[in-house]
């Protein structure tokens, strides 16, 4: 059984069969999906994502591009919340999603940055990992996970180069990779995606976001995950069988707190 490690179920896109969707992929063989939040606004959407639909897991922060729509306060709400949220079994898994992205043109660098690290001081705090957002900004999201010890996370839709992968599994943090695999043009990630360590990879959709070359732009789901573990084992020369069994062990043992197949 697989994990999809990064999904947004509990996004509007979904709200009309989220159930569904989540049935569709148990079906076909993803057994646990990792659901972050992006702001506090969220936070309840998630939380009842993931008491609603089996298999899920959740994850609270705030991501970089809703930085501009929050104030120094939503930092002690985060705290509030993964103070309740802790002390439920399995009810939280990571801090995330989180990070910097400078993509964006226009955006607060320094601000962007003062709630990432603020975020890794709380994630530290409460002996959580982490789920990073790191478009156009590795380098800056490796330099400050120097400064603040973490027991690691997962670098989500990792696009940087070999040497920086190395540094984030030095760092204890894993890679993932999805549907962008099935591009030709994405020659960069498949080389990676093929040629890292096994034992740094896991595996994510994004959905509703970053559909695979198969779904023509439509909106992603989780159940493309199988589809996506096919292509890498293709990728890698190995079974599919391996790959899943590997990369879900990856999963867990990065996010300790995450559920079980069971």
């Amino acid at each position: 059984m697989l994990v999809d490690t990064h999904c947004h179920l509990a996004a509007r896109e979904f709200a009309d069969d989220r159930a569904a969707v989540a049935a569709a992929a148990r079906a076909a063989g993803v057994a646990t999906i990792v659901v972050p939040a992006v702001d506090l606004a969220s936070f309840a959407a998630v939380s009842d994502c993931c008491a609603a639909v089996p298999g899920c897991a959740a994850a609270y922060g705030i991501h970089p591009l809703y930085v501009p729509q929050v104030g120094d306060g939503d930092l002690r709400l985060l705290r509030e919340w993964l103070e309740r949220a802790m002390s439920a079994p399995r009810s939280v898994i990571a801090l995330g999603e989180i990070g910097l992205d400078f993509h964006v043109a226009g955006v607060d660098v320094e601000r962007q940055e003062y709630f990432f690290v603020e975020q890794l001081r709380i994630a530290r705090d409460f002996g959580l990992p982490v789920l990073l957002h790191v478009r156009r900004a590795v380098d800056r999201v490796l330099k400050y996970l120097r400064r603040v010890p973490l027991p690691g996370g997962i670098a989500h839709a990792f696009n940087g180069s070999r040497q920086q992968a190395d540094e984030f599994i030095a760092l204890g943090f894993r890679l993932g990779f999805g549907g962008v695999l099935s591009f030709d043009r994405a020659r960069h990630i498949r080389q990676l995606a093929a040629t890292l360590p096994l034992s740094s990879i896991v595996l994510e959709t994004d959905a509703p976001d970053m559909p695979p070359a198969w779904l023509a732009g439509g909106r992603n789901s989780p159940a493309e995950l199988p589809r996506i573990a096919a292509l890498l084992a293709e990728l890698r020369d190995i079974g599919v069988d391996e790959l899943a069994r590997v990369t879900s062990d990856n999963a867990r043992a990065v996010l300790p707190r995450l559920l079980s197949d069971d």
